[in-house]
C-alpha cells in the first residue's frame, strides 16, 4: 500500500497537512463500503424476518430503532473519548462487533435474538464512524468535501450493494444464509489494520509538532446556532430516508403488487442515486460553498417527494431516483460544515453527526411503521412527502467561506 511505503520519509505535519492521500481515503471509503454492505443486510432482510415471525410493522420499526440506538448514543461518546486518545486499532474492534451481530442474526429464532443482534451491529457501527470519518478529514489535504464525498460513497455504495446481494444469496434460500456476510466482515478486518499503521504514523507525527487549526471566525451564538439547523435538518432528511429504507420495499408490493426481489431492485436503484447524490455533494460544497449545497439538497427534493405518492411505477422509480441523489448530496456537506465549525472536536462533531442521523433514522423508522400499521403504508409516503420542506432553515447558516 503506498501511504504505508511512505510511512519510512520524513515528513513534517504541515507537509502530511497539505498531502491528499488518496490511497487512504479510498481505503476507508472500501472499509465504508464494507461496514455499510453489512448494516444493509438488517433492513434488506425485513421481508424475510416478517415472514419468517409473522412481525407487524411496529415491531419491523423497533428492530430498526434498536440498531440505530445503539449507533447514535454511542457514536459523540466514543468520538469525544477519541479525540482526547485517538485508537487507530479501534475500528477493528468495531467490526469484531458487527461481524458477530451479522453471526446472531443468521442463527435468531425469536424477535428477541434479532434484537440483541442488530444491537451488536449498531454498537460495531458507533465505533465505526467517529474515526473513519476523522482519517478521511486528516487523509483530504484541505480538500475535505472531495474527501467526505469519497468517504460517504463507498457507505452508500455498501448499503445499495447489501439489498442486492440479500435477494440475491438470501432471499432464494433461507434466513440462515445471512451467515455468508460474515466474509465481508474478515475483508474489512484485513482492510483496517492496514489503514491502522497509516493513523498511528499520522498521530506520531502530529505529536512531534503542533499542527494549526483554522478556526472560524464566528461568534459562540452563531456556531450553537449553526449546530441546531444542522441537526433540524439532519432530522428532515433521515426522517424520509428511514420511509424509503425500511419500507420502500412494502411500499411497492402493497401498491403495485411486486414481488419481493422486484422490490429489492427497485430498493437497490434508490440507494445507487444515493451513492451519486453522495459522490457530487462533497466537490459541489468545496467549490460553491456548502451552505448552498445543503440548502439546495434538502428544500430541492420537495418537489419530487410531494408527487411520489401519485405517481405510477415507471414514474416511481424515475422520482425515487431523483430523490436520491438530491437529499443525498447533503451529509456530505453538512458533516463538513460541522467540522469546520469546531475543527478542534473532529471526533466528537462526527459522532454526533452520525449519531443523530442514526438517531433520527431509527426512530423515525419506528414511528413510520407504528403509523403504518394503523393507517397504510402509502399514507405514510403521503405524510413523509412535506418533510423536505423544512430545508427552508438552510437560510440561517452562515457561509463558510472557502480557503
Amino acid at each position: 500500500m503506498k501511504a504505508v511505503a511512505e510511512m519510512n520519509a520524513p515528513m513534517d505535519t504541515q507537509e502530511v497537512a497539505k498531502k491528499t492521500v488518496y490511497s487512504i481515503l479510498f481505503s476507508i471509503a472500501f472499509a465504508h463500503l464494507l461496514n455499510d454492505l453489512l448494516q444493509a443486510v438488517i433492513p434488506a432482510s425485513y421481508p424475510i424476518l416478517k415472514e419468517n415471525f409473522n412481525l407487524s410493522f411496529t415491531q419491523i420499526g423497533l428492530i430498526t430503532f434498536a440498531y440505530q440506538m445503539a449507533a447514535s448514543i454511542l457514536q459523540p461518546m466514543v468520538g469525544y473519548y477519541t479525540d482526547k486518545k485517538p485508537k487507530p486499532y479501534s475500528q477493528i474492534i468495531g467490526m469484531l462487533f458487527t461481524m458477530s451481530g451479522i453471526v446472531l442474526l443468521s442463527y435468531a429464532s425469536s424477535f428477541q435474538m434479532i434484537i440483541i443482534s442488530v444491537i451488536f451491529v449498531g454498537i460495531g457501527s458507533s465505533i465505526f464512524h467517529p474515526e473513519a470519518s476523522r482519517i478521511s478529514f486528516l487523509a483530504s489535504g484541505g480538500k475535505r468535501g472531495l474527501a467526505q464525498s469519497i468517504f460517504q460513497l463507498g457507505g452508500n455504495a455498501g448499503t445499495a450493494l447489501g439489498p442486492l446481494l440479500v435477494a440475491l444469496i438470501v432471499v432464494p434460500n433461507t434466513q440462515y444464509y445471512i451467515i455468508w456476510f460474515a466474509v465481508f466482515a474478515i475483508i474489512g478486518l484485513m482492510v483496517l489494520s492496514r489503514i491502522a499503521l497509516w493513523y498511528q504514523h499520522h498521530l506520531n507525527l502530529r505529536s512531534t509538532k503542533k499542527a494549526v487549526i483554522d478556526l472560524p471566525k464566528l461568534s459562540q451564538n452563531q456556531i450553537i446556532l449553526s449546530v441546531v439547523v444542522l441537526m433540524v435538518l439532519i432530522f428532515s432528511k433521515f426522517f424520509y430516508m428511514a420511509s424509503v429504507s425500511s419500507y420502500f420495499t412494502f411500499y411497492l408490493m402493497e401498491k403495485f403488487s411486486l414481488s419481493v426481489q422486484e422490490a429489492q431492485f427497485h430498493l437497490v436503484l434508490f440507494l445507487a442515486s444515493c451513492a451519486l447524490g453522495t459522490l457530487i455533494g462533497g466537490p459541489l460544497g468545496d467549490r460553491f460553498g456548502r451552505k448552498y449545497v445543503i440548502w439546495f439538497s434538502v428544500l430541492g427534493a420537495a418537489p419530487f417527494t410531494l408527487l411520489l405518492p401519485y405517481a405510477d411505477l415507471f414514474w416511481t422509480g424515475i422520482l425515487s431516483v431523483i430523490i436520491g441523489t438530491i437529499m443525498s448530496s447533503a451529509f456530505p456537506a453538512i458533516l463538513v460544515f460541522a467540522q469546520e465549525l469546531l475543527p478542534k472536536k473532529l471526533g466528537m462533531v462526527s459522532g454526533l453527526f452520525y449519531g443523530f442521523a442514526f438517531g433520527m433514522g431509527g426512530l423515525g423508522s419506528a414511528l413510520l411503521g407504528n403509523l403504518a400499521d394503523h393507517t397504510s403504508i402509502i399514507y405514510v409516503y403521503h405524510i413523509c412527502a412535506y418533510l423536505p420542506l423544512i430545508g427552508i432553515i438552510a437560510f440561517f447558516l452562515p457561509n463558510l467561506k472557502k480557503k
